[in-house]
């Protein structure tokens, strides 16, 4: 079950407390900017980790927002939101889990904050240059309650591992495939159970990549199944190699 740390209080409680029930992920994003990007990046991972549980989930993005960061936020594979407008206050459902900033004035609920960007170049809000997703694997670098500093080394190291995975994984899917093993399964689910801890996750994949115990094929099922999560689009080269 996953479990999220309460910023009201400081301790970890059950995302979704009722079985299968419905939750209401309210986004309290930043008119503009890459902390705007992160906040709503960070509720995308929230509510896919809730869906891998079986979870319904009612997801609300409040206040104004401009065109292009909402474009910018489609383009990194953030799904869109139902836009509340001013506000969410009186709509239903068993939990609110609310994604802000830090500091964030939020209504009654879970607040899941979000720390700032420390954005030291200019940074494309529209996709980070010809691979918008290395800019989503950047900003899921860090733990959502640390700052990310994002700067040209970091999209570059980003991009290089982004393209180095697809081209691993599609050579991986050309060889016969094998379940994921439970012992790698059960390590990404506690990585994200526990507190949403996405560098976990990719510090897995990490070592998938690099363990030559590992089948090929065992390999790309833990990818492509770490990618449910992750939305890095890591199968997309697929039959794209000679």
């Amino acid at each position: 079950m996953l479990r999220i740390t309460d910023a009201r209080t400081g301790h970890p409680v059950p995302a979704a407390p009722v079985r299968r029930g419905l939750t209401r992920v309210e986004v309290h994003a930043p008119a503009h900017g890459t902390g705007a990007l992160r906040v709503l990046l960070v509720a995308d991972v929230l509510v896919r980790a809730l869906e891998l549980d079986g979870t319904p989930v009612w997801t609300l993005l409040t206040g104004d927002h401009e065109r292009a960061d909402l474009r910018a936020a489609a383009a990194l594979g953030i799904r869109p939101f139902e836009d509340t407008g001013g506000g969410a206050a009186g709509l239903g459902g068993a939990q609110a889990l609310h994604v802000a900033p830090a500091g964030a004035d939020v209504p009654d609920g879970v607040l899941v904050e979000v720390a700032d960007v420390d954005a030291q170049d200019a940074v494309p809000m529209e996709g980070a240059g010809p691979d918008p997703a290395a800019l989503r694997l950047a900003l899921l670098s860090e733990r959502r309650d640390v700052p990310v500093r994002l700067d040209a080394a970091a999209l570059g190291e980003a991009g290089d591992t982004l393209g180095r995975w697809r081209r691993t994984v599609a050579d991986w899917a050309r060889l016969p495939s094998r379940p994921v093993p439970e012992a790698l399964r059960v390590r990404l689910r506690a990585a994200w159970e526990d507190d949403l801890d996405v560098p976990q996750v990719l510090r897995v994949l990490r070592e998938v990549e690099d363990d030559p115990d590992l089948p090929p094929g065992a390999r790309f099922e833990t990818y492509a199944y770490a990618d449910r999560l992750l939305g890095l689009e890591l199968t997309r080269e697929i039959g794209t190699h000679a």
